[in-house]
């Protein structure tokens, strides 16, 4: 098992200098000598041999905009100075025969043609479609890649280029990655090091920082202060210990028997085996600021509070449908009482890179901190229809403060390490797929750049990372990008068959968790 601290690649000094050539395809040819100690290989960590189990064989996905026209050769030119300087990426999945079957990663050879896929879209059986609704196009076109799976036989990863035009778009690329080559959060953050600012070409994406707020200045003396700091650091303290404690049993207890609520979204057995619709909306981010600001929240309270609203709006739909007045559904209370309906969070203990890093590591081919090492942390959502909308922001903001005050994530990751070295990786990737699949969905929240970016050449209108493989019939990912924000939807079709509607109701909840902050004067 790794170590904590993370897994560390070592420059490679016998690799061949990669060549580029105009009009032909781009190769990079890495030739490894192998020594006593396997110089050029790398074990797998089990979480990523979990991600190859065939419960749990997850591929993350990234749309991205482009501005302009694609040019395939650009790109190629590109990815050999930046994407395969990362040796997760020129690297084949092979099993080790001398040690029963375990597998490792092995540097090999790279032919970008096997990788970057072009369809002819003016041979495309379907034009009819392509002309009329290419976004209906682009979502038919994931859901058909969701059903198939990346070959063992080259590095897991490959980049489809669209050039046809959709609403949002001039182009659309689409980078399929394998989800045991790293966490979702680092592999955007690989994506983004990858890219580089449109006004300043040679600098790197800047990602807003969490500020910290500085310490408030008392003029009470510290032996008069109630309560005593000492007192006040021994509450915190056992607080933290009740929560994990609690979280603990309620990991526990998922994984037995305790289940949600079988809601009409509520993943199906085998779900994670049915292909996926990813769908997605940009909205403005300053609107999810200006609630920020305006509530004294963070944007992930925002977006949990819009989820939480988006959904009960849905669900009562859903609830509804076989109701006659369908013009009264929306007014009238559909939802059944006391509905328990959870999100799991894959959480990635190891100290990741940060796009900086990641970038030096490709240009200068330095080391870098990469690998999973995967804890869980399970959310609560509160599902009921509210007649004051910010009150979806007070209760997501409540979650989100109590799950802080917990050690969850670090403690399950110790149960899970535990279950992987008494019984195995099968029993440990059962363990996982229990506790998703006795939940409802998942969610994630991920920073972007704050100005306009290019990826290899490009300048990206938006950025739509999601995934498909998991049990879950839902999951939603918020991404922010310069001054937009970004909701992603990935559904199996058969549990949700209108996931544009969970989309307007996403949108519909922001419009009105804003008009009721201005309405309070509370900006």
């Amino acid at each position: 098992m790794e170590s904590m601290s993370g897994l560390r690649w070592r420059k490679q000094n016998g690799l061949k200098a990669i060549q580029t050539k105009i009009g032909k395809v781009a190769e990079v040819e890495r030739k490894v000598e192998e020594d006593n100690n396997g110089y050029g290989e790398e074990p797998l960590s089990p979480s990523a041999r979990m991600f190859h189990q065939p419960n749990f064989n997850v591929h993350v996905i990234a749309v991205m905009g482009s501005t302009c026209t694609i040019q395939p050769q650009l790109v190629k030119q590109n990815l050999v100075h930046t994407l395969l300087r990362h040796p997760r990426f020129t690297s084949v999945l092979v099993e080790d025969e001398k040690h029963k079957g375990e597998m490792k990663w092995v540097l090999t050879k790279v032919e970008l043609d096997e990788h970057i896929v072009i369809p002819k879209l003016e041979e495309h059986n379907n034009n009819l479609l392509l002309r009329e609704s290419p976004d209906k196009f682009v979502e038919d076109y994931i859901r058909n890649l969701s059903k198939t799976t990346l070959p063992k036989s080259r590095p897991l990863w490959d980049l489809h280029l669209l050039n046809l035009k959709t609403s949002d778009a001039e182009a659309v690329g689409i980078l399929r990655i394998h989800h045991s080559l790293g966490d979702g959060a680092s592999l955007i953050s690989l994506l983004l090091a990858c890219t580089r600012q449109t006004a300043h070409p040679h600098n790197l994406p800047t990602i807003p920082t969490k500020k910290r707020r500085p310490p408030v200045a008392s003029s009470t003396s510290t032996s008069t202060m109630w309560p005593p700091p000492c007192f006040v650091s021994v509450w915190c303290f056992l607080t933290l210990m009740w929560n994990s404690l609690v979280d603990v049993f309620m990991f526990v207890a998922t994984a037995l028997f305790f289940k949600d609520t079988n809601t009409p979204i509520k993943a199906m057995p085998a779900s994670h085996f049915n292909p996926r619709r990813v769908v997605y909306r940009t909205v403005s981010l300053d609107d999810f600021k200006l609630i920020k600001n305006a509530m004294n929240m963070t944007i992930n309270d925002v977006a949990l509070g819009v989820i939480q609203a988006g959904l009960s709006s849905y669900l009562n739909k859903r609830y509804g449908e076989d109701k006659e007045d369908e013009g009264e559904m929306e007014k009238t209370k559909h939802l059944p009482d006391n509905i328990r309906l959870r999100s799991t969070l894959l959480i990635n203990l190891r100290p990741s890179a940060g796009i900086q890093e990641l970038g030096e590591m490709m240009e200068k081919e330095s080391e870098a901190k990469w690998g999973n090492c995967i804890g869980y942390v399970i959310l609560p959502f509160r599902i009921e229809l509210k007649e004051n909308p910010l009150d979806y922001l007070k209760d997501a903001k409540s979650t989100i403060d109590r799950k802080k005050r917990s050690l969850e994530a670090l403690y399950t990751s110790y149960i899970a390490q535990f279950v992987l070295k008494l019984l195995g990786i099968k029993a440990a990737s059962c363990l996982s797929h229990r506790v998703i699949e006795h939940t409802t969905m998942c969610f994630s929240n991920l920073v972007g750049p704050q100005e306009e970016i290019g990826f290899c050449g490009h300048p990206m209108a938006y950025l739509a990372p999601s995934s498909y493989g998991q049990p879950h019939a839902l999951m939603i990912n918020f991404q922010s990008y310069i001054n937009k924000m970004t909701m992603v939807l990935s559904v199996d079709e058969n549990v949700i068959p209108n996931p544009h509607q969970l989309l307007d109701d996403l949108e519909m909840s922001l419009k009105l968790i804003k008009d009721a902050t201005l309405a309070n004067s509370l900006v």
